[in-house]
């Protein structure tokens, strides 16, 4: 391979330089990672605020709802709060309102817990919207980049067959912008990676938090059922004494 004099060789060899002079096919790829870059950045953030905030408000409600005694006083101090205790608070008021007094309390606790894991699972679902993009670009990104390596290392063959040279002038470029592909690919999906990550862990912490929250609130109807021996809100029928002999 000969090698060129100093004067031939390109002189901007900046990112931005060998983006501007890159092939249109490698600028569509280094403008969909830079796309995909600011995407997994946006829901970082956006997502960091949602669960800080949806974190904080879980656990004031649920230090609000340890303190009190039986569903009734639950509902009338949390049962309008934003928040998945309100729902699960209104949830467990409504099953207990349409079960008729008399029936088996088993059955209206296993209606109840359905009910609040119903809730907890869309809770859980909705605290995961937003994620996947993360997974996608973590996944994909590495790949795409190496596209655009293999499209840089392409033309820059095809530059030596046309010039019919080895000179370094003609190989640089294209050996440059591959690699400008596979450093973008890869400082799209570290990030991504490393990110969901993270909010993998903090949607689990959450959805404890719901858990416990769910469970909370089944105590609450079972201690009301158990003083009672039927619904909340019913009362208890008075039995007969049998007559002494």
């Amino acid at each position: 391979m000969s090698i060129a004099p100093a004067s031939d060789l390109p002189h901007d060899l900046t990112p931005f330089g060998m983006y501007l002079h890159a092939d249109p096919l490698v600028k569509a790829v280094l403008i969909g990672l830079a796309f995909a870059s600011v995407v997994t950045w946006t829901v970082w953030l956006a997502k960091t605020i949602e669960l800080v905030l949806a974190r904080t408000r879980l656990r004031a409600d649920l230090r609000r709802l340890e303190q009190v005694q039986w569903l009734a006083e639950a509902t009338e101090r949390l049962g309008s709060a934003q928040g998945p205790i309100g729902e699960f608070l209104h949830a467990a008021s409504i099953e207990c309102r349409l079960s008729q007094p008399g029936l088996d309390p088993d059955g209206i606790k296993e209606r109840v817990a359905s009910r609040l894991e119903r809730i907890e699972a869309a809770c859980g679902r909705r605290t995961m919207r937003g994620t996947s993009v993360l997974a996608t670009i973590g996944a994909t990104a590495p790949f795409v980049g190496l596209f655009g390596t293999v499209w840089g290392i392409m033309n820059s063959f095809i530059g030596i067959s046309q010039a019919h040279t080895t000179n370094l002038a003609v190989v640089a470029p294209g050996i440059a912008e591959a690699l400008l592909a596979t450093g973008f690919g890869l400082a799209a999906a570290i990030p991504a990676v490393v990110i969901y990550n993270a909010l993998a862990r903090a949607i689990l912490g959450y959805r404890a938090l719901l858990g416990d929250a769910s469970a909370a609130t089944l105590r609450l109807v079972s201690r009301d059922l158990d003083r009672q021996g039927m619904p909340a809100g019913a009362t208890r029928r008075p039995t007969a004494v049998p007559a002494a002999e």
